[in-house]
């Protein structure tokens, strides 16, 4: 079956539909990876590769920036605290309030992962030609 502009009148016509199927089987490896080698989940993996690329940052703003809810944020910060791949410290004048910030464990573990994710997009991106790469972008 293929996408087309017209009504859908199947599940795999739906554009959401085959966008999760691919999501699902391009993220396979990546979560494999984590999981077996590194122990960690895709969603740890993905509050660390953010708070590689954008620095200290608060709980709120990861969520936000990680399209995560705060509470399955909050539950994935205490586990990269407990593996010590992340530090929390309280701001000062307002316990309630943290920043976060990847620990030298927590940038080592980047920079090992990181180029292997890549490597995998890389394995995808292939199948593309840069008109299609470009139509995704848009």
């Amino acid at each position: 079956m293929t996408l087309s502009l017209r009504e859908p009148t199947t599940l795999d016509e739906l554009l959401n539909y085959r966008l999760q199927r691919l999501y699902a089987a391009s993220s396979a490896p990546v979560i494999r990876l984590m999981e077996g080698r590194w122990g960690i989940t895709h969603r740890e993996w993905r509050l660390v590769a953010l708070m590689a690329a954008q620095g200290v940052m608060s709980p709120s703003a990861l969520a936000e920036r990680a399209h995560l809810d705060r509470a399955r944020t909050s539950l994935a910060i205490k586990s990269l605290v407990g593996k010590k791949l992340v530090e929390r410290a309280p701001l000062q004048g307002d316990a309630r309030r943290a920043s976060l910030a990847l620990s030298e464990k927590g940038r080592r573990l980047f920079d090992e992962i990181f180029p292997r994710v890549a490597a995998i997009n890389a394995e995808l991106m292939a199948a593309l030609d840069d008109a299609t790469a470009q139509a995704l972008d848009r």
